[in-house]
């Protein structure tokens, strides 16, 4: 009797090919050479009778059917570590790898905290964490997890909101020295300000206030503009190069030890969502669901 799955390895190697974005890093991740991988994931291509990869001198990337055919078996091989997890008792510690990807700002002033008690619990579990404000593609990239600004418009993936971010403007104590305090949207324009660059649309992001019961965008005139790294407006801003609108989180600390000062304060009261996306359920291994579970847990104050 022929083994019905004898391909399975063919399949873990095209995996690891994909999650670790080359033949030649995904061979060090299964302990093998590229060549090796390289003939797996042809056999797989032949047995499928689709090609999977699309292969030029300098990336990879997935076909459509790759796309799917990915999808499906991460989904599949969650399974079976679930089915073993759950042989295994209750009581088993928890382990496997979670890739999460974050933004700068959650990944430095959110994150460290709650990555430091998920270990704590689950010692056994390897977190991959991958800072950047690049929107990354779950699927292609092998992502479990991703932590974005905003509610993503992808209605096949799950979104968990995380939080309502409150914003504040804020400027250093010696920038408000010599150029003074302004007192109006309009007594702002006249001011250095350090907006930044959206990275997926290449403009500069909007400041937004709420004046009373009216919703304000405004925006900024550049003195300096910053991109790919949102946190360089607040550096700057602490060096007393101009006025800078950024994130409670990351400001109230500063404004506490005097090296930042609120300004216009009675135009705050707006918000920026951040959102935890993720595959549906069934597809998450039980090492992403606890990392889940963290997450959201503290957006509801636990």
């Amino acid at each position: 009797m022929s083994r019905r799955f004898d391909y399975l390895d063919d399949v873990e190697a095209f995996m690891a090919v994909v999650e670790h974005g080359s033949f030649t890093a995904g061979a060090a991740t299964l302990a093998t050479t590229a060549s090796v991988l390289s003939r797996a994931v042809v056999r797989l291509e032949t047995r499928l009778g689709q090609q999977l990869l699309r292969r030029t001198t300098r990336r990879l990337g997935l076909t459509e059917v790759g796309r799917q055919y990915l999808e499906q078996m991460r989904a599949a091989f969650g399974l079976i570590d679930e089915a073993e997890r759950d042989l295994q008792g209750s009581g088993a510690a928890l382990s496997g790898r979670v890739r999460l990807s974050a933004p700068t700002t959650y990944g430095h002033y959110r994150l460290p905290r709650l990555l430091a008690r998920f270990a704590q619990a689950h010692p056994q579990v390897k977190v991959e964490l991958n800072i950047t404000n690049r929107n990354v593609d779950l699927v292609a990239e092998g992502f479990d997890l991703a932590i974005r600004l905003g509610r993503p418009p992808d209605s096949s993936l799950v979104a968990r909101t995380l939080e309502e971010a409150p914003l504040r403007l804020v400027a250093s104590p010696d920038y408000l020295a010599r150029k003074g305090v302004p007192d109006t949207l309009d007594a702002l324009a006249q001011h250095a300000c350090l907006p930044f660059v959206m990275p997926r649309t290449g403009r500069l992001a909007p400041w937004v206030f709420r004046d009373g019961a009216k919703d304000v965008e405004w925006m900024p005139q550049a003195t300096i503009e910053v991109s790919e790294d949102v946190l360089g407006v607040v550096s700057l801003a602490e060096q007393g190069i101009g006025i800078c609108q950024s994130y409670d989180f990351i400001v109230s600390e500063r404004i506490a030890q005097g090296r930042l000062v609120e300004v216009l304060p009675q135009l705050q009261g707006r918000t920026r969502p951040f959102s935890l996306i993720y595959a549906p359920h069934r597809r998450q291994s039980a090492a992403a669901r606890a990392l889940i579970e963290v997450l959201v847990s503290a957006a509801r104050g636990e």
